[in-house]
């Protein structure tokens, strides 16, 4: 394989694996209460029932 290949193999391994890198440190973690993870799980369960019976 010629050099050129293999720095273009190179570049763009690392600007994928340098975007995952930028996205993982400026993701915000959502904090919840217990109430809003409550009605969260409610919800869930609510859907899960509502697909169940359309099968």
């Amino acid at each position: 394989m010629p050099w050129y290949a293999w720095l273009i193999l190179v570049v763009a391994i690392g600007s994928i694996v340098g975007g995952l890198m930028m996205l993982r440190d400026t993701a915000n973690k959502v904090e919840l209460t217990d109430e809003e993870r409550k009605r969260v799980a409610q919800r869930n369960a609510e859907m899960d029932a509502k697909e169940a019976q359309d099968r």
